[in-house]
């Protein structure tokens, strides 16, 4: 069973038609599938648009809450109540195309993978975003690097797979909230002894501005929280695996 966890806030004007679009792209690789869809407290009628469409499709499930947790909370929301052998996570604007799922259930099954990740960085990949984001991902991935010598070079892009029973086992230890999330759990994956490939990304950034909604504050907050990550992880060693 594959379940692919959408996390959204503020979507209201599009997630209705995108969980839709990410029903008919999944329904191509396996009939044994389920879209989890987390409305993260939005103020809009992000959480109507997801019961309408759960309401008309049983492959969808709405697994919204009234207060936002931020999209690590949300991911990890949706997580808990999957129940897929494999689970996969994407952004709910879908500037990156759900048909790459199938492309990456394949390679988790060729390669025997764990996990299974997009990047931006990877030869192959097709790219219309900002350069500011570019620049952003690239002094990220340095950081990163130096500080858990992870054998990747995108933790950030919104598409990845991960075994089931693994990401089920990380999900609980999670303690960051904000958009380092990612980076936590591949840390603890990658401390796991976790197989990882990368796959190449089609990216269509839809967003006016150059982060999106991302504020400095966020960005500031991600570069806290990776370092908290690191401390929790390394010195202090506060995960229990």
């Amino acid at each position: 069973m594959l379940s692919i966890v959408v996390p959204a806030y503020n979507e209201g004007e599009h997630i209705y038609d995108n969980l839709n679009i990410i029903d008919k792209s999944v329904s191509r690789i396996t009939a044994d599938y389920e879209i989890v869809a987390v409305n993260d407290g939005s103020k809009d009628n992000t959480g109507a648009e997801v019961a309408r469409a759960a309401s008309e499709n049983p492959h969808i499930r709405d697994c919204g809450y009234e207060v936002n947790r931020g999209k690590g909370g949300a991911v990890t929301w949706g997580i808990n109540n999957s129940r897929g052998d494999i689970v996969g996570f994407l952004d709910a604007d879908l500037d990156l195309n759900p048909d790459m799922f199938a492309g990456y259930v394949k390679a988790m099954k060729d390669t025997g993978a764990d996990i299974v990740i997009g990047s931006k960085m990877h030869k192959d990949s097709k790219l219309e975003y900002p350069f500011a984001r570019k620049v952003f991902s690239l002094c990220y991935y340095i950081m990163l690097k130096v500080l858990f010598g992870l054998k990747c070079h995108d933790t950030q892009t919104g598409i990845k797979l991960y075994r089931g029973d693994l990401i089920r086992k990380l999900a609980p230890l999670r303690k960051v909230d904000g958009f380092a999330f990612d980076i936590e759990l591949l840390a603890l994956a990658n401390k796991c002894g976790a197989k990882l490939v990368e796959m190449p990304v089609e990216l269509n950034f839809t967003r006016g501005e150059s982060f999106g909604r991302i504020k400095f504050k966020d960005v500031w907050k991600m570069f806290t929280d990776t370092w908290k990550i690191w401390w929790d992880l390394r010195i202090r060693k506060k995960y229990q695996l």
